[in-house]
C-alpha cells in the first residue's frame, strides 16, 4: 500500500458519516462535498501549477499530471469499494482510457509523419526557399503568417510555428522588432489555422472523434478563423520596419529523396482516416494506423535503395538513434528507418495528454464537471460560457478545458459546438503562454518574443477574437 493510499484511507476513516448521493443504477457517488473531492481538486491544482511553471522549473509537464491522475483515481476507487461498488471506478476509467487510446494512436501517426518530413528536409527546403527570395520585411511578415495559417491545419501548430519562427530569426537578425511582431502573428495564425481543421489542433481532433461535428462542417469556421488572424496582423503591419533584410549567407539545404512522396502519403493517410470515419463509421485512429503502413512500406523501399542518397551529411534522426556520425564516417548511411521516426514523437506531450484526460475524467466522475456545467451553461447560457472557455484556454490550456466541456456534454445547438471549437482553438492566442506554439517561440526567440511583448498586443488580438465570434454567429446563424 503506497503512502498516498494510506493517507486517503486514514482520512476516510475519520469521516464515516459523510453523505453520498447515489444515482441508482449508475451507482455514481456524489463526492463533491467529500474530503476526497477536495483532495482531488487540490492534487490537480498543484499538478497544473507545476505545468504552468514548466520552463522555470525545468520539469517536464507530463510528470505532475501523470502522478495526479493516478492519485485521483486511487482515492476514487477506495471510496467506491468502501460503498460496495467494486467495479464502478474500473468501468469509468476504462471509458476515459479508451478515449485517450484513440487520441494517442491518431497523434502518434501524425507525429511520425511530421518527423519523417523533417528527416527528409521538407521543411528545411521550404525555409531555404523563403530566405533566398529576398522579400521585404512587410512581405515576409504576411508571408510567414499566411504560411502558418495554411500549414497548421495539416501539420500541428507547434511544428508550423517553429519553422516560421526560424525563418523570421534568420532574415531578421538585425531587426528584433520585426522578429517580435512576426512571432506574435505566427502564433495567432497557427492557432487560427488549426481551428477550422479536424487535424489542426488537439481540441478540434477531440470534437471530431467524439462525433459532435462532422469533418466537412469544420470548414465553415474558415472565414471566422481568417478574421481572427487578419485583424491583429493588419494593425501590426503598420509597425513593421520598412526595408529589405540583407541577403543571408549559409548552407542551402535541399530536400532528400522521397520527401514529396511522404507528404503525399500523409495526405493520403488523412483521406483514409476521414473515409474510415465518414463511410465505414470506424474510429479515425484506425484509418491513421492503416496510413502508417503506407509510410512503413515506403520506408522499406527507401532503406533498400539507400545507396542512391549517399551523402556526407549528418542525419538528425539516424545518426542520433543508430550512433553513426556521418560527418566523420565513410560508411554509407543506414537508410530510412520508420521506427526512428516513431521514437522521435513528442512523448512528453502524449503522456501529458494522458494525465490531463485521466485527471479531468476523475474530477468529472467525482461530480465537479456537472457542477461547472450547470453554473456555466445552465446559468450563463451557452454563448457566454463558450466565450469564457476561449479566455480560459489562454490562462490554462485548451486541452483540459475542451476535454472538460466534452465530458460535461452540455445540451447545445450545433452552432454552439462549432463556437466552442473556434474559441478553444483561437483563445490561446490571447497570451503567449496560452498555446504550445507561443510557449515554444518564447524559448526559440528568447529575449525578443516574450510574455510582455505579446501582452502588449493582447487588446488587438482580443479584437480579432471578438470579431471571429461575431462572424461565426452571423455567417453560420442557421446552425444555432
Amino acid at each position: 500500500m503506497t503512502i498516498y493510499t494510506r493517507f486517503t484511507v486514514f482520512f476516510l476513516l475519520l469521516l464515516p458519516s459523510v453523505a453520498f448521493a447515489s444515482t441508482g443504477e449508475s451507482s455514481n457517488l456524489d463526492l463533491t462535498s467529500h474530503l476526497v473531492g477536495y483532495l482531488a481538486l487540490g492534487v490537480f491544482a498543484l499538478a497544473y501549477t507545476l505545468v504552468i511553471f514548466e520552463e522555470q522549473l525545468h520539469l517536464r509537464k507530463s510528470k505532475p499530471v501523470l502522478l495526479a491522475a493516478g492519485i485521483i483515481w486511487i482515492m476514487i476507487a477506495i471510496v467506491y469499494q468502501q460503498h460496495g461498488f467494486d467495479h464502478a471506478a474500473e468501468v469509468a476509467i476504462r471509458h476515459n482510457f479508451l478515449e485517450y487510446a484513440e487520441l494517442f494512436f491518431f497523434l502518434l501517426v501524425a507525429m511520425t509523419y511530421i518527423n519523417a518530413m523533417i528527416e527528409r528536409r521538407v521543411f528545411d527546403a521550404l525555409r531555404t526557399w523563403l530566405v533566398k527570395k529576398g522579400f521585404s520585411y512587410k512581405s515576409l511578415f504576411w508571408l510567414l503568417g499566411i504560411l502558418a495559417f495554411f500549414i497548421s491545419p495539416v501539420a500541428d501548430n507547434l511544428t508550423t510555428a517553429l519553422i516560421m519562427c526560424t525563418v523570421a530569426l534568420t532574415v531578421g537578425s538585425k531587426a528584433p522588432k520585426f522578429v517580435a511582431l512576426s512571432c506574435i502573428a505566427i502564433v495567432v495564425a497557427a492557432n487560427a489555422g488549426g481551428a477550422f481543421s479536424p487535424f489542426g489542433d488537439i481540441t478540434t481532433l477531440m470534437v471530431w472523434q467524439k462525433g459532435l461535428v462532422q469533418f466537412s462542417e469544420f470548414f465553415i469556421l474558415f472565414i471566422p478563423a481568417v478574421i481572427n488572424y487578419v485583424i491583429p496582423a493588419a494593425v501590426m503591419h503598420f509597425f513593421i520596419p520598412n526595408g529589405t533584410p540583407e541577403a543571408v549567407e549559409g548552407e542551402e539545404l535541399s530536400m532528400k529523396r522521397g520527401g514529396l512522396i511522404i507528404v503525399g502519403l500523409f495526405l493520403l493517410t488523412i483521406v483514409t482516416a476521414v473515409s474510415f470515419h465518414n463511410f465505414l463509421h470506424l474510429p479515425p485512429a484506425i484509418g491513421m494506423m492503416t496510413g502508417l503502413a503506407y509510410l512503413k512500406f515506403f520506408g522499406y523501399y527507401l532503406k533498400r535503395t539507400s545507396y542512391l542518397e549517399y551523402t556526407r551529411t549528418e542525419d538528425r534522426f539516424d545518426a542520433g538513434m543508430e550512433g553513426d556520425n556521418l560527418i566523420n564516417s565513410d560508411k554509407p548511411p543506414r537508410g530510412f528507418n520508420v521506427f526512428n521516426k516513431i521514437a522521435g514523437a513528442e512523448w512528453d506531450t502524449l503522456f501529458f495528454f494522458y494525465g490531463v484526460i485521466m485527471a479531468v475524467g476523475g474530477l468529472g466522475f467525482i461530480g465537479y464537471l456537472g457542477m461547472v456545467s450547470e453554473a456555466m451553461y445552465g446559468q450563463l447560457g451557452p454563448t457566454t460560457a463558450n466565450i469564457i472557455v476561449g479566455v480560459l484556454s489562454a490562462i490554462v490550456d485548451n486541452i483540459p478545458v475542451m476535454f472538460a466541456v466534452l465530458s460535461m456534454q452540455p445540451d447545445m445547438s450545433h452552432g454552439q459546438w462549432l463556437l466552442v471549437t473556434l474559441t478553444a482553438g483561437v483563445g490561446g492566442s490571447l497570451l503567449s503562454i496560452g498555446s504550445a506554439a507561443g510557449v515554444a517561440l518564447m524559448g526559440q526567440a528568447r529575449g525578443i518574443y516574450t510574455f510582455a511583448s505579446h501582452l502588449k498586443w493582447t487588446p488587438v488580438i482580443a479584437l480579432g477574437y471578438a470579431a471571429s465570434i461575431y462572424a461565426h454567429m452571423v455567417l453560420n446563424a442557421s446552425h444555432f
